[in-house]
């Protein structure tokens, strides 16, 4: 491709990029200089683009200095095999460093009518080329020494060493050929090669005991890719920008703000404080503040801890740890709102009327002094009161404390602010899926000392209504400020997955019309009908399903779960990158100081948004498999034991079931059914006994023997009692009924159904 070379000064970004990726040959700094007629010192002037385009995730280097854009596979590139199945090969790129953007997966075209002669670890170099949505490579040619990693523990069987992977999906053990000191129990890291049948694998690292503590969070950081070591520099980068002076704020450590949070927690984003507003024009209303902590005047755009923090995405929290998005000194020391601690805070002022709505708010950067830092627990005793059954079991926040009494005098009016809100969120009528966390508790030495559901308390119900109405406040100011945005987007439902809702909703005699306006509302009554019946959960479970994933972006489209039109993440800045974003656009918008929102950030808001979304459904996916591994583990000391269960998904080759108040899905293999063939009902999501009738079905409660827990894979298996089948008392054969009728008598208000998580 030809550049006309009378231009003077350097192309722009968009040209740039619209030449290396329309180049039919690799585009490096020469070609580009060539094709757009520079000399000398717009050479120079080049290089550094480049390096800015580079560090800004536009663009990426191959080997060879060849440019492509960032997500894109370079024309001719190093590839590794990691499927070869016979009907098709499949590669991915030996060398990828796109944080946030999945890597991809080509399929590697081979000459017509030959034998694909490339095995599982092989490496290639290829020519690539986009088609569609994927990615084909043709093989120029083979390369030597090919292996792919995988992490797994060691095993023997018959004198042999085996590698048996961490991951669910991987069923198969590999014969270790270089173990490298690696013992029976070592979780490992070890290159996979060869070709099927005959794949081995060699020990590359030792990571130690799989069931040691911490070590289930350590196999998802190395099997997710999680970055969690700050080097050197950025350490110490951190600790010089700790020690600025915090500058000009409004002055607001007179407020008894207070942060409540959970016991355990190591950073405060936020505190509030609220009280009777005095504002004639408001009567019966409230002013209330939702300070969060200032990260965007500690982390600056282009700096190495922006960069960090944006290859991070978010903080990963595990049982035992957390891998934080900044460094220990700013996440969990200068950014963090500590009791009695001078803080700079990023400021939303509320105005809210008496019946919770948003009348009116501003922002400032002003210096904090939390009155107190309390548990979630200790504030709901304290508002329980000195006779409530929760004050008599905690000694901490016992009657007649000086503490405790200014305490109760910041968090009385905070509740009685948060009454009206939660008024507001009535009315609105947003989602509401109670959908409780499991809670792992550990002991100091990090041994598992129980497993059970987080209890769901009105303190967690207002902080997150504080939370919301900031984050509402936030959007709302940047779009009338007619400045960039980094939204919460929750989309509604697809039609295919609502229509999968109505053939869900027919097997328990339930109508579901598909012509009506879909709101969250809709799914409320959904389950308002169902009511406390025996199949309320598996319900639930169905309508959040039927949800769509959200994301971030700048584009708006309104966030269909809290039945909100504009809705953005402010309120997180410390562990999630989304929230830094907006800070910079509010400190920009409103000329609040430095560390505003830079015009290359506010270009490239479509492509932050993407990567975060997917660096935050990495750090998702990497929390429920420790979750799982940590129930697993829980569970290897009842191997052997009858277990109260349901049954939580119905396939052909069996169905999934999970311990009541405990939580853990695992596999009834339908070939452990006895020796009767069971017939698989797609419709009704049913396993059906071909001569007695007898059914395993959705929802329905069995008691199960649990035949292995597998700590390192998070998987567990069950079986029947009687090693025969024997569905539960309240479902047994065909004739006898079919399930859950539509036994719906509840009537009255809905239940209050909330989503239980983190702070919003």
């Amino acid at each position: 491709m030809t550049r006309q070379k009378t231009r003077t000064g350097l192309p722009t970004r968009e040209q740039i990029l619209d030449f290396i990726s329309t180049s039919p040959t690799p585009a490096g700094k020469r070609e580009i200089a060539k094709a757009f007629g520079l000399h000398a010192q717009d050479k120079i002037a080049l290089k550094a683009l480049l390096k800015d385009m580079g560090d800004e995730g536009l663009i990426d280097s191959a080997p060879g200095r060849a440019f492509h854009k960032m997500g894109g596979v370079p024309k001719v590139t190093v590839l590794r095999i990691t499927d070869a199945d016979g009907d098709a090969v499949w590669a991915v790129p030996e060398r990828w460093e796109a944080e946030g953007i999945p890597v991809p997966r080509l399929r590697v075209r081979e000459q017509r009518g030959k034998r694909s002669a490339l095995g599982v670890g092989d490496r290639i170099l290829a020519r690539t080329e986009e088609a569609g949505k994927g990615w084909i490579a043709h093989p120029m040619k083979k390369l030597a020494g090919g292996e792919e990693q995988m992490l797994g523990v060691v095993h023997e069987e018959g004198g042999r060493l085996y590698l048996r992977g961490v991951d669910k999906k991987e069923r198969n053990s590999y014969p270790i050929s270089e173990r490298n000191g690696a013992e029976p129990g070592d979780l490992v890291l070890a290159n996979k090669a060869g070709k099927p049948p005959r794949i081995f694998a060699h020990v590359v690292e030792r990571l130690g005991d799989p069931f040691a503590p911490r070590s289930f969070s350590l196999i998802a950081i190395h099997r997710h890719g999680i970055p969690n070591v700050f080097s050197d520099e950025l350490i110490a980068e951190a600790e010089r920008v700790s020690k600025q002076p915090l500058g000009e704020r409004e002055d607001l450590r007179d407020l008894p703000i207070v942060a409540i949070d959970p016991a355990d927690a190591r950073d405060h984003d936020d505190a509030v404080w609220a009280a009777p507003d005095d504002d004639p024009k408001n009567e019966g209303g409230w002013k209330a503040v939702v300070a969060i902590a200032d990260v965007s005047f500690y982390v600056r755009p282009g700096s190495e801890l922006d960069r960090e923090a944006r290859k991070r995405g978010n903080s990963v929290y595990f049982p035992d740890r957390v891998v934080p998005m900044l460094p220990e000194i700013l996440s969990a020391e200068i950014c963090s709102l500590k009791e009695g601690e001078d803080r700079a805070a990023l400021v939303c002022h509320l105005q809210v009327g008496k019946q919770g709505e948003l009348k009116s708010w501003r922002f400032s950067r002003a210096v904090v002094s939390i009155a107190a830092n309390i548990a979630y627990d200790d504030a709901q005793t304290i508002i329980d009161g000195p006779g409530s059954p929760r004050a008599l079991l905690d000694d901490a926040y016992l009657p007649g404390t000086a503490k405790r009494a200014t305490i109760e005098a910041a968090l009385r009016p905070l509740w009685d602010c948060w009454r009206a809100l939660n008024k507001a969120r009535e009315k609105r009528e947003p989602l509401d899926l109670d959908l409780p966390e499991r809670r792992i508790v550990l002991d100091e030495k990090g041994r598992i000392l129980s497993v059970a559901p987080r209890e769901r308390l009105d303190a967690h119900k207002l902080i997150e209504d504080y939370m919301i109405a900031a984050n509402v406040a936030a959007a709302k100011a940047l779009e009338a400020k007619k400045a960039p945005v980094m939204y919460r987007v929750h989309e509604p439902p697809a039609r295919e997955k609502l229509v999968a809702l109505k053939e869900y909703l027919k097997t328990y005699d339930m109508e579901f019309a598909l012509g009506q306006v879909i709101k969250p509302a809709t799914f409320n009554r959904i389950l308002e009908l169902v009511g406390e019946a025996d199949f309320r959960d598996e319900v639930m479970q169905q309508v959040l399903r039927t949800q769509t994933q959200a994301y971030y972006g700048p584009q708006n489209a309104g966030h269909f779960g809290l039945s909100l039109g504009s809705y953005g993440h402010f309120t997180s800045p410390i562990r999630r990158y989304a929230d830094l974003i907006v800070h910079r656009s509010l400190v920009d918008a409103y000329k609040l100081g430095p560390g505003g929102l830079t015009a290359e950030e506010a270009g490239s808001m479509d492509r932050i948004g993407e990567s975060i979304s997917t660096l935050e459904r990495r750090a998702m996916e990497a929390e429920r498999e420790t979750i799982d591994r940590y129930v697993a583990a829980y569970l290897s000391a009842h191997v052997g034991e009858v277990m109260d269960a349901r049954i939580t998904g119905v396939q052909n080759f069996g169905f999934f079931a999970t311990i009541d108040g405990i939580g853990g899905d695992g596999l009834v293999p339908v070939r452990d059914l006895g020796t009767e063939y069971f017939r698989y009902d797609e419709a009704s999501q049913r396993l059906i006994g071909e001569d007695t009738g007898e059914f395993f079905a959705m929802g329905q409660r069995l008691k199960l023997r649990l035949a292995e827990a597998n700590p390192i894979s998070g998987a567990l298996r069950f079986e029947l009692p009687d090693g025969k089948g024997s569905a539960s008392s309240n479902g047994g054969r065909e004739e006898r009924g079919r399930g859950p009728k539509r036994v719906i008598k509840h009537r009255g208000r809905p239940a209050n159904i909330r989503h239980q998580g983190r702070k919003r």
